[in-house]
């Protein structure tokens, strides 16, 4: 197999499981958790004392995944999958919990990419991290306040999606290394 089709087959599987997140989120708000709260979300602890609705890990691992999508098939695929996620969103979840969803993942995203493109040829890592900081901190502002009317949950859901990205590193790190190994990237 060539580079470019390795980089293909692997922009692929990277599409497929960020497509996936956004759903896997919204499906995950309404049924699992530690405490559902009627008509609000079910939520998970982040923290010693601090929750979040239990979708944020899903959205954290969303904004790494999109990083890894524009990296190897470009802008234009992430912002289709981000169309995808949103559709399929709407089979799992109730409609105004997609609107929220959508709308801050919409926002979210485009900050993460505005973010992450021009500090992607400064390493792969900084501009992950980065881009993933901003996009968290936008998908949990909109989000919370367009689902619930509220930012109860701000600190729970950021530091949730933080987690998420700090588990993601060592895979960013192994595969920058890989893609070096293979002559795919310089840095």
């Amino acid at each position: 197999m060539n580079t470019g089709t390795i980089q293909r087959t692997e922009g692929f599987i990277y599409l497929a499981l960020f497509a996936l997140t956004i759903p896997l989120a919204n499906w995950m708000i309404g049924n699992v958790g530690t405490v559902c709260y009627p008509d609000g979300p079910c939520v998970i602890p982040v923290w010693p004392g601090i929750t979040a609705p239990s979708g944020v890990l899903a959205v954290g691992f969303a904004l790494v995944l999109r990083d890894l999508v524009q990296r190897r098939l470009g802008v234009k695929w992430a912002m289709g999958a981000i169309v995808v996620g949103a559709a399929l969103s709407g089979f799992v979840a109730a409609p105004a919990l997609v609107v929220a969803s959508v709308v801050a993942f919409l926002f979210a995203e485009s900050a993460d990419l505005a973010v992450f493109t021009p500090l992607q040829k400064r390493g792969l890592i900084t501009a992950v991290v980065a881009s993933s900081f901003v996009g968290l901190v936008v998908d949990s502002v909109l989000f919370l306040w367009l689902a619930f009317g509220s930012l109860d949950f701000l600190t729970g859901q950021v530091m949730g999606k933080v987690w998420a990205v700090v588990v993601s590193i060592p895979l960013i790190w192994l595969i920058r290394r890989w893609d070096m190994q293979r002559g795919l990237v310089a840095a």
